[in-house]
C-alpha cells in the first residue's frame, strides 16, 4: 500500500489503471470503514484508493473540526490490512489551495430537511468535497456507508444529476456486539453513554414497529419517540419514518427507514434503520 498527499502524485500513480474503487473517508478508522474498503475491494479488481481528509467545509463553526481526531499512522496499518492499495491523505492547503468559491449546492428538497435543516450547509460541503475528489481519483466505484443514510442519497442523486460515470454502493451500516452504530464520534462517549446510546436504535425499531403494528398518526408516533429520548437525557434533533426513495412521507406497501439524530452529553448521534 502508497500512501500519497499531492494530488499530482496520486494521479500519476493511478495512471493507466481501470477499475479504480474509492472511499472517501475522514479518518479515525472503525471497522465500518473498513467493511467499506472489503466491499470496494470484492467489487473490482482494479485498484482501491481510501482519501483521508477531514473537510472544514461540512462542519459548521460551533462543531468539533479542530478536536476531530487525527490518527493517519493507525488509519493506514487498518487500511492496509482492509485490502487498500493507495491512501490519499492530502493536507488542507493540497486540496483548497484557495478559498473554495466553487460550490456543489444539492436540491434543497433534499438537503435542507433533517441533517440539512440541523446542520446548514452541510450537505454542500460534503457534496463539493466529494465530487472534487471524484474527479481526482476519477474511480468507476464508489462506495459510501448507508449510516449516514442522506448523505448516501445526496451522493447518488449528484452523481446522476451530473451525469458521473461512478457507480455508488451502499454499505450496509456496522453495529457492535451490543447493537451500537460504529461511528468515530462514539470514541467521546463515557463507558455509560456508550450503555445509554443504545437507546436510539431501539427508539428507532420501536417506531417502526407501531407503524408496522397499523398505527397511522405519524406526528404522533415520531412525538412520542422525541419525547421518549428526551425523558432519558437526549437532546433529539429529529425522530422520523420516512420513505427509502426519497425520504418522502411513508407511503403504504413502499420499504420504509426510520431516521434519528440526538446529543447525548455532548456528542451528536445519528443511526437509521430500514424497514
Amino acid at each position: 500500500m502508497k500512501i500519497v498527499h499531492t494530488i499530482a502524485e496520486l494521479r500519476a500513480e493511478l495512471a493507466g489503471k481501470t477499475g479504480r474503487a474509492f472511499v472517501p473517508t475522514m479518518g479515525n478508522l472503525h471497522e465500518g470503514h473498513l467493511a467499506l474498503v472489503r466491499q470496494a475491494r470484492a467489487a473490482t479488481p482494479g485498484p482501491v484508493i481510501a482519501s483521508i481528509f477531514v473537510n472544514r467545509l461540512q462542519f459548521l463553526p460551533h462543531e468539533d473540526f479542530d478536536r476531530y481526531p487525527r490518527t493517519l499512522e493507525n488509519d493506514c496499518r487498518l487500511l492496509e490490512g482492509a485490502g487498500c492499495d493507495y491512501v490519499f491523505a492530502p493536507d488542507e492547503r493540497e486540496l483548497y489551495p484557495e478559498q473554495q468559491g466553487y460550490k456543489v449546492q444539492p436540491p434543497a428538497e433534499l438537503a435542507d430537511m433533517l441533517e440539512g435543516h440541523f446542520r446548514p450547509g452541510f450537505f454542500t460541503g460534503v457534496s463539493t468535497v466529494v465530487h472534487k475528489l471524484f474527479n481526482i481519483v476519477q474511480p468507476q466505484i464508489a462506495v459510501f456507508g448507508k449510516k449516514d443514510y442522506q448523505q448516501l442519497m445526496v451522493i447518488r442523486r449528484m452523481v446522476a444529476q451530473m451525469a458521473l460515470p461512478i457507480e455508488i454502493i451502499g454499505g450496509e451500516t456496522c453495529r457492535s456486539e451490543q447493537g451500537l452504530a460504529l461511528s468515530s464520534r462514539n470514541g467521546y462517549l463515557s463507558d455509560a453513554e456508550k450503555a445509554e446510546a443504545l437507546r436510539l436504535s431501539a427508539t428507532l425499531r420501536a417506531l417502526i414497529a407501531r407503524w408496522q403494528g397499523g398505527e397511522r398518526d405519524l406526528a404522533q408516533l415520531e412525538a412520542d419517540a422525541l419525547r421518549h429520548l428526551s425523558a432519558h437525557g437526549w437532546q433529539p434533533d429529529y425522530v422520523v419514518l420516512r420513505r427509502q426513495r426519497d425520504l418522502g412521507s411513508p407511503v403504504e406497501g413502499e420499504p420504509l427507514v426510520a431516521l434519528a439524530a440526538a446529543k447525548l452529553g455532548a456528542t451528536r448521534l445519528i443511526d437509521n434503520i430500514e424497514a
